[in-house]
């Protein structure tokens, strides 16, 4: 077999051998340069053998920026994995669209007390059970430390060795294949994290002078970084089999050229799809509201499957909560439920206070409802709070309720967070492990500064570096059982069923589509329609009766005391319904 590696910065490459422990030295294989900056070199490495680069005449090791494992971590030597040795089991698997699908949100690390995709498999039937269909993990990739987010990741082919490694994540694919789940994975292009990240001595990996939210920008100008996402992107569909990716922040992708390195992901993700015979998914979180990433080729766009809604989120948030300082503000307004409901957008070259400029596109109304994600509760919204708080640690059941209303009847399609589906009462907070202490401190004190414009208690922040924090934000599934916990599930489950039911909840049209919301005693009622099928959410204090078409009736109620005479619906102060004519 031959090695290759992308060093143009270098003027000598060896690929050097260790031994089991990678302490030792076993050789040094002087590598041959080739063109545009390649070097190769001809090396049999065996499954699990440490290997890795020296740069130059120095005697440094470094990673292999495309290693599959690093089991000692960032900073060490990688460690050879051939993912075609493992033998899958989902050869029968179709795949699943995106469209009518409901996603599930995950973080490997606090899912589970154990935080292993092995221990991840063993919750797999309870998604099942909920209705999901799609399964977003976090990011994998390697990271430095023991635990995090997985956005602070520096070698994008492994998978964390805490998690279990890149046969684990195997597992956890054909498992999930098998029990009818999609596997989405989240990945991060737009930067690369503070610590292990060697890349930029190889070659010019990163954009100098330019510098997004969380770093240095990635330089895209450069055929070889982009031939680096583009496979990355490719190689967990391929050799990993999962089913789609969720791109982080693409709107921090700073690229030149046409076409642009999403359209780019977007067409191979599709001659991927043709070839394994299976749907692929890819879905862009932005905060751009820019329709052009999920416009079809031919009319322009990068032909993107979907991507994030954070306006809808924003005003389910205030509609349930009544915050509204910060990016919160704006969502108060009466017509937003109306908007985000029948357009997608709020802003849509509207002004934005918190931006302070005018924000956003329309989307043309011929794009189907589903390629908008929508939720209520994600790992940002949740974790980018100052306590990291969910809306179970304020809301009572009846708000709890409202929000799985929402959530599931919405246009779009439906995202749940980790726990969101019982009112798990534990936090998610923003949690690392820098071994460094001096980026564990800048760490804790950019968390502090960022919630300055968002109005909130600094003094409510968590030291993200403190374990307790990591081990305060996992799931307590002993809580699933009981009171409310059980009755908020039960809503869930009998809400999926709903709407894989009633095919008015997953029409792609707009036709037929219409929401408003108005004022009443002590707060709001929100109401959606459906063709003839009515959603009615009252967050007032007064009950508030609304129309229905003839024949309908009372397909679900989040508490009792609804009253239907057959053309009226009377829903009490607190609670939610549908109704709907029978099938």
């Amino acid at each position: 077999m031959s090695i290759e590696v992308w060093a143009p910065k270098a003027s000598r490459v060896r690929v050097r051998r260790l031994d089991d422990s990678g302490d030792t030295v076993v050789e040094d294989i002087e590598m041959e340069s080739a063109a545009d900056g390649w070097w190769t070199a001809p090396v049999d490495l065996a499954d699990g053998e440490r290997y890795g680069f020296v740069l130059g005449d120095g005697d440094d090791l470094r990673p292999d920026p495309r290693s599959r494992r690093q089991p000692g971590g960032v900073h060490e030597a990688s460690a050879w994995f051939d993912p075609s040795v493992y033998a899958w089991n989902d050869a029968a698997w179709t795949g699943r669209q995106l469209a009518g699908g409901l996603i599930y949100e995950l973080h490997l690390g606090t899912f589970t007390p154990e935080g292993t995709l092995d221990a991840a498999i063993g919750r797999l039937d309870h998604l099942v059970d909920l209705g999901v269909t799609h399964v977003e993990l976090l990011p994998v990739n390697g990271f430095n430390g023991t635990w995090n987010w997985g956005y602070d990741g520096v070698l994008w082919y492994t998978v964390h060795e805490a998690y279990g490694g890149p046969e684990a994540y195997q597992r956890f694919v054909d498992a999930a294949h098998a029990a009818g789940l999609a596997v989405i994975q989240d990945v991060v292009y737009n930067h690369l994290g503070p610590s292990g990240n060697y890349l930029p001595e190889f070659g010019e990996y990163l954009r100098e002078g330019s510098r997004n939210t969380w770093g240095d920008s990635v330089n895209l100008d450069e055929d070889a970084v982009r031939a680096y996402i583009v496979e990355n992107a490719l190689m967990w569909m391929r050799d990993y089999h999962v089913d789609g990716l969720r791109l982080d922040a693409v709107h921090a992708l700073l690229d030149h050229r046409d076409p642009h390195v999403l359209q780019e992901i977007a067409e191979r993700t599709d001659a991927l799809s043709a070839h394994r015979g299976i749907p692929l998914t890819t879905i862009a979180e932005s905060d751009m509201n820019d329709p052009k990433l999920i416009l079809p080729r031919e009319a322009g766009g990068y032909g993107l499957t979907a991507q994030w809604s954070d306006d809808w989120h924003h005003t389910a948030h205030v509609a349930l909560t009544g915050e509204t300082i910060g990016y919160y503000e704006d969502f108060a307004d009466l017509d937003a439920f109306r908007k985000v409901s029948e357009g997608g957008f709020f802003h849509d070259g509207t002004y934005s206070s918190f931006r302070e400029e005018e924000h956003g596109k329309p989307i043309p109304e011929d794009v189907p409802n589903w390629r908008l994600v929508t939720f209520a509760q994600d790992h940002d919204q949740i974790g980018n709070r100052a306590a990291g708080d969910r809306l179970s640690q304020t809301l009572g059941y009846d708000r709890l309720a409202a929000a799985a209303v929402l959530t599931l009847t919405a246009p779009g399609t439906p995202m749940l967070f980790m726990g969101e589906e019982w009112g798990a009462t534990t936090p998610w907070q923003f949690f690392t492990s820098h071994p460094e202490p001096e980026l564990g401190k800048a760490t804790a004190e950019g968390r502090i500064a960022e919630f300055e414009k968002m109005g909130w208690d600094e003094s409510t922040v968590p030291d993200p570096q403190d374990p307790s924090t990591f081990e305060n934000s996992k799931l307590d599934w002993d809580e699933v059982g009981d009171g409310d916990h059980a009755q908020l599930l039960a809503l869930y489950r009998e809400l999926a069923k709903l709407r894989r039911e009633r095919p008015e909840l997953t029409d792609p049209s707009r036709e037929g589509l219409s929401a408003n919301a108005r004022e009443a005693r002590g707060g709001r009622v929100y109401e959606l329609r459906r063709r003839d099928l009515v959603v009615i959410v009252n967050l007032s204090e007064v009950e508030s009766s609304t129309s229905v078409a003839s024949g309908a009736r009372v397909l679900l109620a989040t508490a009792e005391g609804v009253v239907f005479d057959g053309s009226e619906v009377t829903v009490p102060a607190g609670a939610s319904a549908i109704v709907g004519p029978a099938l």
